[in-house]
């Protein structure tokens, strides 16, 4: 099992995503620069988040169009399992690996705490562990995560089961009250058709252990290496 997290200037999740993987594949990821022209042999690669650029221009903007995501696309529609976190959606949106947009969250405020979702269609890649409509709690901290679709494509992703998580409250229910940035419909998380990338604004690799606060982040990574193994 072999997986590759990718580093962009203003990267400031990639240790993070590092640790996670390695706690549950037992050894370091490779660690490939934006600026890198090839990936190694890889089973899975995770895109991190953070302020890649420094958000210029648009978040994710200039990230997707660094050489390194060239050969990240490829490796995509070929089958090679994405994980993009935060940033990391951004910048799958912004390579059309992944629908829809990210925005400036509604209250035009950054938001950092943790929040409750609703694990909403099964893959079991990514979720295996969990039940549908099960609650998790992961991590927020980001300005732009707002998620939007237009009507069509929102129809489509609810449609064909592509929702993978939506902000909820800790019995479930998803209401304009737990929509915490605006995202249509609540949706926090999203896979591609293929079912092989998953974009999510939460940070699942923020919580890895109790003295982290909890444990739904590694249960998530578990998951994710040994289905890959």
């Amino acid at each position: 099992m072999k997986a590759a997290v990718i580093v962009f200037p203003g990267s400031n999740c990639d240790r993070d995503m590092k640790v996670a993987i390695e706690q549950s594949m037992g050894h370091s990821p490779d660690m490939v620069w934006h600026g890198d022209t090839s990936l190694p042999d890889t089973d899975l690669i995770a895109i991190p988040g953070g302020f890649s650029y420094g958000d210029y221009l648009r978040c994710g903007a200039i990230a997707g169009n660094s050489p390194i995501m060239r050969e990240v696309v490829k490796k995509a529609q070929s089958g090679t399992p994405v994980l993009a976190v935060c940033n990391g959606f951004q910048v799958a949106t912004e390579t059309g690996m992944l629908s829809g947009a990210l925005l400036r969250n509604a209250n035009q405020k950054f938001i950092c705490k943790d929040v409750n979702l609703q694990v909403v269609a099964d893959n079991d890649r990514f979720v295996g562990e969990f039940d549908a409509g099960q609650i998790v709690r992961f991590p927020v901290a980001h300005h732009d995560g707002n998620f939007y679709a237009d009507d069509e494509t929102l129809a489509r992703l609810e449609g064909e089961g592509l929702v993978a998580f939506k902000y909820a409250d800790e019995t479930g229910v998803v209401s304009d009250d737990t929509n915490l940035n605006g995202s249509r419909n609540n949706i926090a998380g999203i896979y591609n058709e293929a079912g092989n990338i998953l974009g999510l604004m939460p940070h699942p690799e923020r919580l890895i252990s109790e003295q982290l606060g909890g444990t739904d982040g590694k249960t998530f990574f578990d998951n994710l290496i040994n289905s890959l193994s």
